[in-house]
This record gives structure tokens, C-alpha cells and sequence, in this order.
């Protein structure tokens, strides 16, 4: 019985809390509410009603305690609420400002506010680009919508479609949103209904407080409080003529004339930006001008709109175009008694390239056209006519007071020209010549009155000493050359080459040495000998007819291990130094050894003529494993071979075949791009990387002069293969496999145990490679053919038939055509 109570209770105070948590702002009992089990759920109710509410869980704490609510459970929701909070701020934080549209086609502010979305797609207006304001109405991001999230401005009139929040809080509570009927009233329960139509909020506030308080004892004396805020906005109709897209549009009760014009895409091709009417009560309300917002910020044009309100957008009057060096070039619409001033107000000035002393304007006449100057003096007074296109040109690529100097001054540049300005004053400004500088002369390159040039030549000695005369007056945009003393001397080389560790051309100065060039190069190899050779050239002002040599040899004897040299030897531009090599410098070499050996590595090659079989001996001989058929050596092929194979002219071009059937041209064998000589060069240096050398290893034993018995290179690896008794068959086979060696088995007997050749597989050109590298083929004599002789751990390979093209159906007739031409020859020839 006790356990059945238990439950009961538990389930009362469960359905308790649920229902706390399901409205905690009007509950009336709180005491039995337990926090600790409140879900997510219950918690997130419990944040939406403060929000409904603009209220706080401080701000809530005296009521709740006042209905029952302990101190203690209190403070725990206060702190598990705000960890509710914090823990989904980050989702909040994303919608933070921004409006969300709800399924009934509304938008939503943070504060709960509530407008039926308007929108209208914008279209890019290509044909107007240019019109000065046309961008203001085609951009998308820009809509002049009202903020929801602003607070309700005061003077803001109520009508049909409103909704207010009213709430009371206190002793006495209420809450509700009530709409504006049709009939301009708001329905309070207890209260009844009020008139609010026309009235501004603020006057409707007060209207509805009184009312309250006369029904509320609590209000009246002060233990309660009434909040009316404005909950859902209306939506009123208005009408815009004269624009891009001109309409009757349902717009927010708090629009203004710019976010109306923006639905409507701005004025239309014709229409005018400057005397744009409101038209309220069928009088013009307001004349709206856009250019006081675009040239200046201003949006006192930018008024409230109210219901049935006309927007009239008129033709322009007059249009005026400018182009050139403006800040921002286009088409401007004009007031009458504008200025030319006024105008260049609107294209932001002039830019830093304009021409400002004159515009020139091209004028329309009720015939034809007229050019016009505008003086700068003229600006403020000019009035321009519609039709009136402003041409601001660049100014001149020209200086009116630039000087340049160059070459062995301290500072070359160009300076500021002054009337009445000496070479002398200039080379001053420079600060002076530089100690390279030849004084003996000095160019001036001057540009004439008709712009065609001359040379003047300065002694720049003489007028820097003083000489007035030789001082000569500079002029506007000439240029001063100051020579240098080293532009006039020969830029000497000497050439090192040989047995040093950077080898080449060197700069030649005076006094240079054998002993300087060889440490500037890095020093002598290990590998120079004691002999030098220097190549002079020979100078002389006659020709000797009969001393044929054309250089000058001196041959030197230097300390092949040593820099400095006691006998210095003073070199001479242009020399050609060569350090010979030693008669015999050849660093240790090595072959590898692999495979079954009894020693395998690396060896060094003891001689130049070290032989297969003393390499081997050295490795301790072969092993017992070893497949005496199975030596080769593997040679790495060369760089430089590649580069012969790749210079060698294999005499491949493109073969070309002509499908008559088709009358196409196709190219065979092989692409432009990819020559058989490019992909053989690829293989040898991608693929193969080393060429094999059969070796005899039975007959070397017997004789060491056998011709296996080769001369090892460097590099060189010998390799003795392990004896396998099994035979490998591979290629164009049904099952490529190892086949156990049976000794007096022959080649078909291998080739059958893999089940033959597949359907692309050529038996009558099949090979076999031997362990040692070497390799035979099937050879065919009439019907008769016979097969190499099948070796244990040899490879047996059948390659694929090559493609043969069949014979089109105009092949076969054009045979047949000339078998039957033979045919009536001959038969003609024997009658």
C-alpha cells in the first residue's frame, strides 16, 4: 500500500512540474516545484516565456517566491537556466540579427515582433548602368527595409492589422495579443473594447492603460504594472507609377518612400531622379530628391508611407553626360539654375589626371552640333542644357620645369628647372661628381622649339673652374650625361681551366698572379701535375707573314700540392691558363658480387684488365647452391650511350596509310610526339637501366682465355643464381606458371603443361631465356620446326601476334578488278 502511495505522489508532482514548466508566469502555486526535475524541454518553455515577456529570471524572482517558490529551488533554476542558455547560445548567436521567416510567410525580429515578408526579385538594369542613382535601386543588398528590432517609434499611427502586446505583472497578472479589428478597436477580456484607430501608439498606450485600471483595482493602485508594446505590424498598400516595375505594392506600415521606390527597381528609362511626388490625400505631400541622399547623406526626402499613399515618378526634364577624367563619369539629371559647379559636385570633382583650365561640352542644337569651351572662370556661372555631353580631357604628358642629370654624379636624377640655371648649379643639386668622372667633357642632350634634338658638349673642368663660358645656361627637359673614365676602358677576362675547383672566366685586374687566380678559383685539385700552360695573345701593329703562330705559349712548372708557388707569375688580360692533369690519377674502383657466393660484396678492381673469373675466386668461388648455368653480368648503361642512341638518325617517319573505303589519312606505328627513338631512349634510362652479359662459368674454369672471361668496368655486377629446378612459362598463355624441370622434356611439353597458348598467343615465334641471361628462339624451315633446348631455371615466353588489318570490301574488288584486267591481257595477247 505504502509503494502505491509512493508512485501516486511522484506521478502528481511529475504532472506538477510539467505543468510549472509549461507556463511558470501564470501559475499561481509554486510551492511544490522541484528544479532538479525539470528536463531540457521544460527549461527551454520556461526561457521562451521570459523572452515573450522582455523579462529575466532576476526580475522574476519576487513573483515566483511570492507564489510559493523557495529560495533555495530558486537559485537552482536561476543557475540551471543560465547554463541552459549559455550551452545554446552558439546556434542563437548565428540568428542573433538576423530575421527568420516562418512557415506562415512571416518574418520574425529577435524581440518577437512579427511582419508579413515582402520581397521582390531585382533586375539587373544594364541599359540605365550609367545613369548617375540607378545603382542605389539594382543592388539586392541594399532594401531600406524597417527594423524590426527597433523600438516603436512614438508617433507610429495604429490601424486594422496591428497587434499589441498587453501584459499586466504584479499581484495581478494578464497576458495577451489582441489585433486591430477591422474596425480600429482592440478586445480586452474584463475590459471590453477600446478604439485605437488613428491614435499613435503612445496616445493608445495611455487610452488602454486607463481602461485597465478601471477593471484592475491593483493597477490603479500601483501593485501592478501594464507593458503595451506593438506585437505585429500591418501591411498597407500603396501605389508606385512611373518606375521600373510600377504597381500596387504591399509594403510594412513602417516603410519609407526609399524602400518602396527600391521594390519598384528605382525610375523607370525615362524617369526622373530629382522630382520624384508623394502624393497623399490626392495633394503632393512631398517632392523627393535622390541626389541630396547620394551627393550628401541626406534622408530628410525619406518619409513614412501610409495606407493608399502615390508614389509619381515624372519624365526628366533635362540629362547631361560627362566623360573623361572624373571621379565618377555617367549621365546626371539637372535642375534648372544648376551650375556647371554643381554638375562636377555630382561627378565627385575632378581626378588627379584632369585638365582643370577648360571643359570642353558638346551642345545639340534643333539642327545639328556645336562644340563649346568652358573656362575655369566660367564654372559657377555656366548652366547646362539638356543634352549637353562634358568632355574633361587628361592633362599634357609633358613637364614644364623637369631637368634630368646622369651618370658620375652622386645623386643622378630629375630636378626642378629654374630660369637662368647653370650645368654647375645642377651638379651642385647632384652633389657633385664622383671620382670616376671624365671632366674633359660632358653631353647635353636639348629638345629644340620644334621638338626635334641636339647634342651640346660641355668641358665640365673649365666650367666648374669658373668659366662662365664654358658654364652654358641649362634649358627646360635637357638631359646631362656625366661620362665615367671607366666606360672608356676594355673589360678584361682571363680564362682558368684544368686540374682547379671552379673552373672558368674571371675578371682581370692589374697585378694579378698566378698565385691570386688560383686561390680565387678554390685551389688545385688532387689530380694536377707540376705542368702549366699559359696561352698569350700577341699584339702588334704589322703583319708578319712569316711567324705563323698566333699565340704565345709559356710553359709553367708549379708544386702540384701547394697554392703559393715561389716563382709568382704575373698574368696578362686575356691569358688562358691550363692545369694540366697527372700522366696516372685514377681513384679505386668496384664491381659487386651477388648471389650465391660464398663471400658476395663489393670488390675493388685490383687491375685494369681484372677478369670475371679472379673477381669470383676472390669472393670464395660459388657455393654449392649455385646454378652453374646461371652467371651473367649486369652493366649499367652509360648517360653518354643514351645521348649516342638519341643523336643517331634512325631514318623513322611517319607511315602513312590511306583508307579508300573511308577517303580518311591515318597515321601507324607510331605519333609525332612520341617517337619509337624518344621511347627507346625512355626505356634504356627509365626501364632497363643496365644491359646482361651471358657468362660461361664451365668453359672459363677450362680455359681462362674463353671469350666469357670479360674485362670488368666499374659499376659492374656479377650475379650467380641460385639453382631452381623448375622452368617458368609467361606471356600469351592460359596460366603463367612454374613448371617442375623434367630432364629430356622439350619445349611443348612446357608450354602444353600450362595449357597452351591463348587465343592472341604466337607458338611459332616463342623464346626462351636462359638463367645466364642468354636467350634463343624457335627457328622454321618449310613445314619442319624445331625448338630451343629447354635448361632448369630458364624462362620459356610466347609474345603476342601482331594485329593484322583485314582486307576492306574495296580492297577486294580493286584486286579483283586488276586480275580480271590481266586476264583480258593475256587473253587478248594470244589470239
Amino acid at each position: 500500500m505504502k509503494k502505491i502511495l509512493y508512485v501516486l505522489t511522484l506521478f502528481f508532482a511529475l504532472v506538477t512540474f510539467n505543468a510549472t514548466a509549461q507556463d511558470i508566469m501564470k501559475s499561481k502555486d509554486l510551492s511544490t516545484v522541484k528544479v532538479d526535475y525539470l528536463s531540457d524541454d521544460d527549461l527551454a518553455k520556461i526561457s521562451a516565456q521570459l523572452k515573450s515577456n522582455n523579462a529575466t529570471i532576476d526580475q522574476v524572482e519576487s513573483m515566483a517566491l511570492s507564489k510559493g517558490m523557495s529560495q533555495t529551488e530558486f537559485n537552482k533554476l536561476k543557475i540551471k537556466l543560465n547554463d541552459f542558455e549559455k550551452k545554446n547560445a552558439k546556434g542563437d548567436k548565428k540568428d542573433k540579427n538576423k530575421d527568420s521567416k516562418s512557415k506562415t510567410g512571416e518574418k520574425t525580429s529577435e524581440f518577437g515582433r512579427k511582419q508579413d515578408e515582402i520581397k521582390n526579385e531585382k533586375v539587373k538594369d544594364s541599359l540605365n548602368a550609367l545613369i548617375f542613382g540607378s545603382e542605389l535601386f539594382d543592388n539586392p543588398t541594399l532594401n531600406f527595409e524597417p527594423d524590426l528590432n527597433l523600438a516603436t517609434p512614438m508617433n507610429y499611427v495604429l490601424g486594422p492589422g496591428d497587434e499589441l502586446q498587453i501584459s499586466v505583472y504584479g499581484v495581478q497578472e494578464y497576458n495577451a495579443n489582441i489585433p486591430v479589428n477591422v474596425e480600429g478597436k482592440v478586445s480586452i477580456d474584463y475590459v471590453g473594447q477600446i478604439s485605437v484607430s488613428g491614435m499613435s501608439i503612445e496616445a493608445a498606450t495611455q487610452k488602454i492603460k486607463a481602461a485597465i485600471a478601471k477593471v484592475y483595482s491593483t493597477v490603479r493602485s500601483g501593485q501592478s504594472q501594464v507593458s503595451i508594446s506593438l506585437g505585429k505590424i500591418r501591411t498597407i498598400k500603396v501605389t508606385i507609377v512611373g518606375g521600373k516595375q510600377p504597381g500596387n505594392y504591399s509594403i510594412s506600415s513602417l516603410a519609407t518612400v526609399y524602400n518602396a521606390l527600391h521594390l519598384a527597381g528605382g525610375p523607370g528609362k525615362n524617369g526622373s531622379y530629382r522630382n520624384i511626388e508623394l502624393i497623399r490625400n490626392n495633394k503632393v505631400y512631398k517632392n523627393i530628391d535622390i541626389y541630396r541622399f547620394l551627393v550628401k547623406g541626406d534622408q530628410s526626402d525619406n518619409v513614412a508611407l501610409k495606407e493608399n499613399d502615390v508614389i509619381r515618378i515624372p519624365a526628366y526634364s533635362q540629362r547631361v553626360t560627362v566623360e573623361g577624367e572624373v571621379k565618377r563619369p555617367g549621365i546626371f539629371e539637372m535642375k534648372k539654375g544648376e551650375k556647371f559647379s554643381d554638375l562636377l559636385n555630382f561627378a565627385s570633382g575632378f581626378n588627379e589626371f584632369a585638365y582643370t583650365a577648360s571643359v570642353n561640352v558638346l551642345q545639340k542644337t534643333g539642327k545639328e552640333f556645336k562644340v563649346h569651351d568652358i573656362n575655369e572662370s566660367e564654372y559657377n556661372s555656366y548652366q547646362p542644357q539638356s543634352g549637353d555631353v562634358f568632355r574633361i580631357t587628361k592633362i599634357l604628358n609633358r613637364f614644364e620645369n623637369r631637368i634630368k642629370i646622369e651618370g658620375a654624379v652622386f645623386r643622378p636624377d630629375y630636378y626642378s628647372f629654374t630660369e637662368g640655371m647653370r650645368i654647375s648649379d645642377l651638379i651642385t643639386r647632384a652633389e657633385g661628381l664622383k671620382e670616376d668622372a671624365y671632366s674633359k667633357r660632358a653631353r647635353i642632350i636639348r629638345l629644340k622649339t620644334d621638338l626635334t634634338t641636339e647634342i651640346v658638349n660641355v668641358d665640365l673642368g673649365a666650367a666648374l673652374s669658373g668659366d662662365l663660358n664654358a658654364d652654358i645656361e641649362l634649358k627646360r627637359e635637357d638631359i646631362v650625361t656625366v661620362y665615367s673614365i671607366l666606360d672608356f676602358r676594355e673589360e678584361y677576362k682571363v680564362t682558368i681551366d684544368g686540374e682547379v675547383k671552379n673552373p672558368g672566366v674571371y675578371e682581370y685586374f692589374e697585378n694579378l698572379t698566378l698565385n691570386d687566380l688560383v686561390v680565387q678559383v678554390g685551389g688545385l685539385t688532387g689530380s694536377a701535375s707540376k705542368r702549366v700552360e699559359i696561352a698569350r695573345m700577341i699584339k702588334s701593329d704589322a703583319i708578319d707573314d712569316a711567324d705563323p703562330k698566333r699565340i704565345e705559349l709559356v710553359e709553367l712548372e708549379i708544386t702540384a700540392d701547394n697554392n703559393e708557388q715561389i716563382k709568382n707569375f704575373v698574368l696578362k688580360p686575356f691569358d688562358v691558363i691550363n692545369i694540366r692533369r697527372m700522366a696516372v690519377y685514377e681513384k679505386p674502383e668496384m664491381v659487386k658480387v651477388s648471389g650465391a657466393v660464398t663471400y658476395p660484396g663489393k670488390y675493388v678492381l685490383a687491375n685494369k684488365k681484372e677478369r670475371v673469373y679472379n673477381v669470383v675466386m676472390r669472393a670464395g668461388g660459388l657455393t654449392s647452391i649455385a646454378n652453374l648455368d646461371g652467371m651473367k653480368i649486369k652493366r649499367p648503361i652509360k648517360e653518354e650511350q643514351i645521348e649516342q642512341l638519341e643523336s643517331i638518325n634512325l631514318n623513322l617517319e611517319k607511315k602513312e596509310t590511306v583508307d579508300k573505303k573511308e577517303g580518311t589519312l591515318e597515321e601507324s606505328n607510331f605519333k609525332s610526339k612520341d617517337t619509337l627513338k624518344s621511347k627507346l631512349s625512355k626505356k634504356l634510362r627509365d626501364e632497363l637501366k643496365y644491359t646482361t652479359i651471358p657468362v660461361n662459368w664451365e668453359k672459363i674454369v677450362k680455359d681462362k682465355n674463353h671469350y666469357s672471361n670479360v674485362t670488368l668496368f666499374p659499376g659492374d655486377e656479377i650475379e650467380v643464381a641460385v639453382y631452381n629446378e623448375s622452368v617458368k612459362v609467361t606471356g600469351n598463355v592460359l596460366l603463367t606458371s612454374e613448371i617442375p624441370y623434367r630432364n629430356g622434356k622439350g619445349f611443348k611439353y612446357y608450354i602444353n603443361s600450362v595449357g597452351g597458348v591463348d587465343n592472341k598467343g604466337w607458338k611459332r615465334k616463342a623464346y626462351i631465356i636462359y638463367p645466364n641471361g642468354k636467350a634463343a628462339v624457335t627457328n622454321s624451315f618449310l613445314f619442319f620446326r624445331s625448338y630451343p633446348k629447354v635448361e632448369p631455371d630458364s624462362q620459356i615466353v610466347v609474345p603476342e601476334k601482331p594485329e593484322k588489318k583485314k582486307m576492306t570490301a574495296g580492297e577486294w574488288v580493286g584486286i579483283g578488278s586488276v586480275i580480271s584486267s590481266l586476264a583480258l591481257l593475256i587473253v587478248t595477247a594470244f589470239k
